[in-house]
């Protein structure tokens, strides 16, 4: 039987190209939405099917963990097991913490590092039950290196790979690996929007000269979820140009 991979925010941006990379290499793919995004998600859900690519959707708050628990359980007693999980969703708040509000800072901190509870807790049962594993988180550059006006969204960056290596502790001998990947500046539609010349001087200090692709980061995951990287588990794999190096 095929892996089965479920992959949170996983019909936009660094998440669509996670799904379309393993869905391309025979996986079982199940891309997550925001319930309030379902027209968006059929919609893409549509386009793979056109481009002869099988993807199923899945409506669920990874900020709320009864979303989370009641979307796994149907998801297991339609699949029968998870082999893979891509925690991806997250979201931006941006302000000086001056100017942050309480929301904001919540918000954040919920989605992008809440979500690794709500998601993993109710997943890791199936793979202990199956002795096989792959948890991969995605973190930033900017948890290393910081961002003026995101202290939210560091502080929850930083915490994924926190989370990462005491859960990488945890579950090893349950046949589990989790391991972290820190995406620099990617082509995605955020990075889109900036303006050309602020984007130059960004580019200027990326030591390869350019900008990543979202096919950079899926490669990354689609190689930490392989069944021969078993003895890989507790690291951070920084795609990220040369932009910081530690």
């Amino acid at each position: 039987m095929n892996k089965v991979a479920l992959i949170t925010g996983g019909t936009t941006g660094l998440g669509a190209a996670i799904c379309h990379q393993l869905a391309t290499d025979g996986y079982v793919v199940i891309a997550n939405y925001l319930p309030a995004t379902e027209a968006q998600a059929v919609q893409w859900q549509s386009q793979m099917q056109n481009n002869e690519l099988t993807c199923h959707i899945a409506a669920g708050d990874v900020s709320d963990q009864a979303s989370c628990r009641s979307m796994i359980d149907q998801l297991l007693s339609e699949f029968g097991q998870i082999d893979i999980l891509v925690n991806n969703a997250g979201i931006i708040r941006d302000a000086s913490l001056a100017k942050m509000s309480l929301e904001d800072w919540n918000a954040v901190i919920s989605t992008n590092l809440g979500s690794l509870y709500n998601m993993s807790k109710p997943v890791l049962e199936s793979m202990k039950q199956h002795r096989f594993g792959r948890i991969v988180n995605l973190s930033s550059v900017n948890a290393k290196r910081g961002q003026f006006g995101q202290t939210n969204y560091c502080a929850a960056k930083a915490g994924v790979h926190g989370f990462t290596k005491a859960l990488a502790h945890e579950v090893a001998r349950h046949g589990v690996t989790v391991n972290t990947v820190s995406p620099g500046l990617i082509q995605t539609s955020m990075v889109e929007s900036i303006p050309k010349d602020l984007l130059d001087g960004f580019i200027d200090t990326i030591p390869v000269g350019r900008v990543g692709k979202p096919e950079d980061i899926a490669k990354t995951v689609r190689f930490l979820v392989d069944d021969n990287t078993s003895y890989i588990t507790g690291a951070e794999i920084p795609v990220n140009g040369g932009l910081y190096m530690h």
